[in-house]
């Protein structure tokens, strides 16, 4: 198998975020192991964790503003990869700052937390930079395995106990769909390389090859339960609700963020040609996303489990911008997960400020009249919510990542009008769900027995501030994230016309 490798002071330089992430991390993991476990101990690696993630911050934007460009090599040097990049350490540094305080309620004095989130986030950004279908199962398996540790790093819960053997026994079993999918699709091209396969599809007409098909199903189906798009979601509103309330808000923005990037990479890079075999089934999978999570988040009282399916009706929406197979779609799938990561760590922030400690969960009733004593909060709350609904001027940002989506669906080569269509409807269903939250929160008593709410600390304060902040400025004045979400597109994308014929041609480099 022929790569086009990286010299080595260039594949230095293209993974120069990740070895900062990551060998910082396992420094930071030996001062962990040195003292014993407390919650001082405990803080100071919060801290040291947030540290690495803002120097690794400023080593992406390093790259990022640098001469580097796009490879053809097995790593990728390009705006999409630093766009997400940002976007997975935001919501990594979101993460550590909301678990700081959340593991002194719970009794939770493992620096190890920290840890596992900084390798979940370097598995991530290894996702979002590779261009070889061996290295992206490499990032997934980095990023899953710290994943699954902590949904159940929480040992005083059985609720997290239950949460992370579902979700590994899932997750391995999915694992198995996708790496014979690869098996697969290396049969049928003799290519892992995204670029490569691409090539080796057109050279030789491998559109309609049973082989190549079946790989593309079993990848699909892989990729589907990393982003729990129905009917392979089963193992979310349980893991959601089990896992603690900081690595709930981990899993539903930076998870998903990483793999829909690495989706969306998959199949702008490698079946761009073959469009029209596996569009069909993507489209009913995000209808069935859409209208699947919006029917049972209505019946959620448990505020996480109406979280976790609004999460993947979000999976339904981000399935539509990789539908839209065009640049347009590339960028709004940056605009929309950016705005989608800050609307849910913030909702997640304020379940974490009210949280009392134990396995009680945080139901909807418990929100009652909250306006009367957490103005500031109810407030935040409604903003977050507002957002994830795409609901104009108060939902800020939201409701433009929503326009922006629509549009690119609209303006497609394919016809997804109809899909566009569903977009809507479903978003004018999940107000059910969403106002619900709302009107509990400003529109009912206070009631005698409710629970006592807890104090937020200052790393929780932040993040509720800085993302309420930004949803609302954004909201204003969206140019900024706009033009940041179009530099940040795919740009060795190459929109094509369905195609249902190609001549093989020559292949100069040969094929396996």
């Amino acid at each position: 198998m022929m790569y086009d490798l990286l010299v080595p002071s260039q594949l230095l330089a293209a993974l120069l975020p990740d070895l900062v992430l990551m060998v910082g991390a396992m420094v930071l993991m030996l001062y962990t192991a040195w003292k014993p476990e407390s919650a001082e101990h405990q803080r100071a690696v919060g801290i040291g964790a947030m540290a690495l993630v803002v120097a690794t911050m400023a080593a992406v934007v390093y790259m990022a503003t640098s001469d580097a460009s796009a490879a053809p090599g097995v790593i990728a040097v390009d705006p999409f990869r630093w766009a997400v990049d940002l976007v997975i350490l935001s919501a990594a540094l979101g993460t550590i700052a909301l678990s700081v305080e959340h593991n002194v309620r719970e009794g939770i004095d493992q620096g190890e937390m920290h840890i596992l989130v900084l390798f979940a986030a370097a598995g991530m950004m290894i996702l979002a930079a590779g261009r070889d279908l061996m290295v992206i199962f490499l990032g997934i398996e980095i990023m899953s395995v710290a994943v699954y540790v902590l949904t159940g790093l929480n040992r005083r819960s059985p609720k997290a106990a239950e949460a992370s053997l579902k979700y590994f026994l899932l997750g391995a079993f999915a694992t198995g769909f996708m790496l014979y999918g690869i098996a697969l699709i290396y049969g049928a091209t003799g290519a892992t390389q995204l670029d490569q396969i691409s090539a080796r599809i057109s050279a030789y007409g491998l559109i309609g090859h049973p082989m190549l098909l079946i790989g593309i199903g079993l990848l699909t189906i892989g990729m589907a339960f990393k982003v729990a798009a129905v009917p392979f979601h089963m193992w979310a509103p349980d893991v959601y609700e089990g896992a603690p309330t900081p690595i709930t808000a981990f899993m539903a923005a930076a998870v998903k963020a990483a793999a829909f990037a690495t989706f969306a990479r998959i199949w702008y890079e490698s079946f761009q040609m073959p469009i029209q075999t596996w569009a069909p089934a993507l489209w009913w999978i995000a209808v069935a996303t859409m209208v699947v999570g919006n029917v049972v988040a209505l019946a959620q009282q448990n505020l996480k489990r109406m979280l976790a399916y609004s999460s993947i009706v979000h999976s339904g929406y981000l399935l539509v911008a990789i539908l839209a197979n065009s640049p347009l779609g590339s960028s709004a799938f940056v605009f929309y997960v950016f705005a989608y990561t800050l609307a849910t760590f913030g909702a997640f922030a304020v379940i974490s400020t009210l949280q009392t400690a134990g396995d009680r969960p945080p139901m909807i009733a418990d929100y009652a009249g909250l306006w009367q004593v957490r103005p500031w909060l109810a407030v935040g709350m409604a903003v977050f919510l507002l957002a994830l609904l795409g609901f104009p001027v108060f939902g800020g940002v939201g409701f433009f990542a929503k326009w922006y989506l629509v549009r690119a669906a609209v303006d497609a080569s394919l016809n997804l009008t109809p899909l566009a269509v569903i977009v809507v409807l479903t978003s004018v269903i999940s107000a059910g769900y969403y106002l619900q939250v709302v009107r509990v929160m400003f529109m009912q008593p206070r009631a005698d027995d409710a629970p006592a709410l807890a104090t937020a600390g200052p790393f929780t304060r932040a993040v509720l501030v800085v993302t309420a902040a930004l949803i609302l400025a954004l909201g204003v004045y969206p140019t900024p994230l706009a033009t940041w979400a179009e530099q940040g597109g795919m740009p060795s994308f190459k929109q094509q016309k369905l195609i249902t014929h190609v001549e093989p041609t020559v292949d100069t480099q040969g094929a396996r």
